[in-house]
């Protein structure tokens, strides 16, 4: 029997953010069988936990999509933080916890209100930046947008905090809203980090009438994610794109937001914090977030029989 949580993670209401599955007991697992479970929960990812296999983390993790096993991603780690808060995994007013990804030790520290965990902020690598491998022309078609839709002086560019994403400045909310990705042609675009896989992140810096900085929207067919309502592993390196690019103010650069998700009936409120004493200078990526479902709001596992 293997139990699971389901989580909905970015967010704090029920039926919105990005949907998560927690196997938070994965021992005797081997690889293809988390990959099947992953295919048949048909979530963007799901997590598998097991006991610490490296001196200073305290949990082993291992994230799948439909399609792939991930280095590492946001809304995972930060939904099974909350999944072993609830479980009693982590005691009430812990300050971190350091997960064992693919990519390596990862910190996720932690703020609590009384004894329940309240928001989740995760470190990630600091950021490398490379061109596309096509031309921007063919990347805005892949996309179903042309040259008039791009944010003017802001260069299309592939950037990674651990994984890599081609994000893709547009000029207002309605052209973001009106991208509609070419599944194959999307696929074809080779990583400029030599990837086997490339998410292609849409976003506007229009303003929202809130605290909202981006408004966006992520595509990665080729994981087998047609669209993901919030994507955390694209957040880090997406804050250091505005910092890195001039897009927000310095004393925006710890409070950052990205509303995603919006066009899949999925908002999702996804947190940056860069901290950086000049825009070529970033010293430390952070992304955090909310969570609800699993032991909070109503507990939701599920069983599934081997």
């Amino acid at each position: 029997m293997r139990d699971y949580l389901h989580y909905d993670v970015f967010t704090d209401r029920l039926f919105e953010g990005n949907q998560l599955a927690v196997f938070p007991d994965a021992r005797g697992l081997s690889a293809d069988e988390m990959q099947v479970l992953a295919r048949e929960m048909n979530f963007s990812e799901s997590t598998f936990l097991t006991p610490a296999e490296v001196e200073g983390t305290d949990v082993r993790m291992r994230i799948f999509t439909p399609g792939a096993e991930l280095p590492m991603a946001g809304h995972p780690t930060i939904g099974s933080t909350f999944a072993l808060a609830d479980g009693g995994g982590i005691r009430p007013g812990a300050t971190q916890i350091v997960f064992g990804l693919n990519v390596g030790p990862t910190t996720v520290e932690l703020e609590w209100a009384g004894e329940q965990l309240s928001f989740a902020w995760m470190d990630q690598r600091r950021p490398e930046s490379r061109p596309p491998t096509v031309p921007d022309a063919d990347l805005l078609a892949a996309l179903g947008l042309d040259e008039a839709a791009r944010l003017p002086g802001a260069p299309l560019q592939e950037v990674s905090c651990g994984v890599p994403f081609l994000y893709v400045p547009l000029a207002s909310r309605e052209a973001v809203d009106r991208a509609e990705p070419d599944a194959g042609a999307l696929k074809r675009v080779a990583s400029a980090f030599g990837a086997s896989h490339l998410g292609f992140f849409a976003f506007s810096v229009e303003p929202q009438g809130s605290d909202v900085t981006v408004y966006s929207r992520m595509f990665a067919p080729g994981l087998g994610v047609l669209e993901d309502p919030a994507t955390g592993s694209a957040t880090g390196p997406l804050g250091c794109y505005l910092v890195t690019h001039g897009l927000v103010p310095p004393e925006r650069w710890l409070h950052m937001v990205s509303l995603q998700g919006v066009r899949m009936l999925r908002p999702s409120r996804v947190h940056m914090r860069i901290h950086a004493p000049a825009p070529d200078r970033i010293e430390r990526v952070q992304v955090g977030g909310g969570c609800e479902g699993g032991g909070r709001g109503g507990r939701r596992p599920l069983t599934i029989v081997d």
